[in-house]
């Protein structure tokens, strides 16, 4: 059964839509589209919207701002988005790239959703057309959503680092990804730290146990011993065809080490 399609001028009208039992936003495509070819029959209508403020992107005095339909193409290679850009490159294939975008990503099931991590890992507010809410409670809750992502806003940070894991290079899909932003004074100790997590959930979460062992440690073995010993600490790694739970957990305090000192 093909799926209706209605496209509206403003984010206002798209949402009046969605009420609808059974309509689904249509970002990208590259969930809803795939969840209805593969047979989900709670799909039987599309929404989207063509407002132009969806798709800018906007970087001003430190400070970003995303719209929901900017693909991960284009903020692959936006000049001033550096740090994003592993993140956004970790997004499928160049096809894939062309069409997921930020809003989508957000909503990705582990093992997807790398870019949704980076986000985390950078504070990032979410706004929706009924307010913002900070990204980590926008994540737990993102299920019971029947709001429509608008765009992300965050403060630049080129300290940003990012790492996905994956067995087949360089478009496979995540055994585990991470990202980190920290921050260090001006003896080298760290004195803020966010750890954002892939699969070691059914969506990103923090490495808040952690980030509470780096903070006033240096960042050397030493340093970064009582961070991995706890990078596991309240998560429930997702088994998968990719990877079982147990390797996940396993192999964690490895990648999380060489990325907190590459």
């Amino acid at each position: 059964m093909a799926l209706a399609l209605q496209t509206f001028a403003t984010v206002k009208d798209a949402n009046t839509a969605l009420k609808s039992a059974g309509t689904r936003y249509l970002g990208g495509g590259t969930l809803v589209v795939r969840a209805a070819n593969e047979g989900d029959v709670s799909v039987s209508g599309l929404v989207r919207s063509t407002d132009p403020a969806l798709s800018a992107i906007e970087v001003s005095g430190g400070k970003v701002r995303i719209g929901a339909s900017v693909t991960m193409a284009r903020i692959a290679r936006h000049p001033e988005l550096g740090s994003l850009a592993m993140a956004a490159r970790a997004v499928g294939g160049p096809a894939v790239r062309n069409m997921a975008t930020v809003g989508g990503n957000l909503f990705a099931p582990a093992p997807y959703g790398d870019f949704a991590l980076a986000l985390l890992a950078l504070d990032a507010t979410v706004n929706t057309d009924e307010g913002q809410t900070p990204i980590e409670t926008f994540l737990a809750g993102r299920d019971d959503s029947r709001a429509i992502v608008t765009s992300v806003s965050f403060t630049k940070a080129d300290s940003l680092r990012f790492l996905k894991v994956s067995r087949v290079k360089p478009k496979g899909i995540s055994v585990l990804s991470i990202a980190v932003v920290l921050e260090q004074a001006a003896d080298g100790t760290v004195s803020s730290a966010r750890i954002a997590l892939g699969c070691m959930a059914d969506r990103p979460v923090r490495a808040k146990a952690a980030e509470k062992a780096l903070l006033g440690k240096t960042l050397g073995q030493d340093g970064i011993a009582a961070a991995l010993a706890a990078a596991g600490e309240g998560t429930a790694p997702i088994t998968d065809p990719i990877a079982s739970a147990w390797y996940r957990a396993e192999v964690l305090p490895v990648h999380l080490g060489r990325l907190l000192l590459g």
